[in-house]
């Protein structure tokens, strides 16, 4: 059964096009290992450029077996380069009934 994700990364100072262009290659590259569904994620940014991304897991199997996975490693390096990975209650809209963020196209 498959496992929808929600992750925030709060980019590092002049990292925010770095982090955009990496989270819109993110799904595609786990889908090229064979990791995540079919189904498109969804990517906004918070009003404190927190962008926030929504995707699904194959499996927890599969989450655990990216965690095994040399390509997996190396995109996991990059995020890390650009980014801090941030819980979502860090984040102000969610004190919100209905939290809204911005589309990133």
């Amino acid at each position: 059964m498959g496992r929808i994700v929600i992750v925030a990364y709060k980019p590092k100072p002049g990292n925010a096009a770095a982090l955009k262009r990496l989270t819109k290659a993110h799904v595609p590259r786990l889908r090229a290992e064979g990791l995540v569904t079919d189904r498109e994620p969804i990517i906004m940014e918070s009003a404190n450029g927190t962008i926030i991304e929504v995707f699904e897991w194959l499996s927890t199997e599969a989450i655990n077996k990216a965690h095994q996975n040399k390509a997996v490693h190396e995109m996991w390096a990059e995020y890390a380069d650009v980014c801090d990975y941030v819980s979502l209650n860090s984040l102000s809209e969610t004190a919100n009934m209905f939290a809204e963020f911005t589309p990133v196209d």
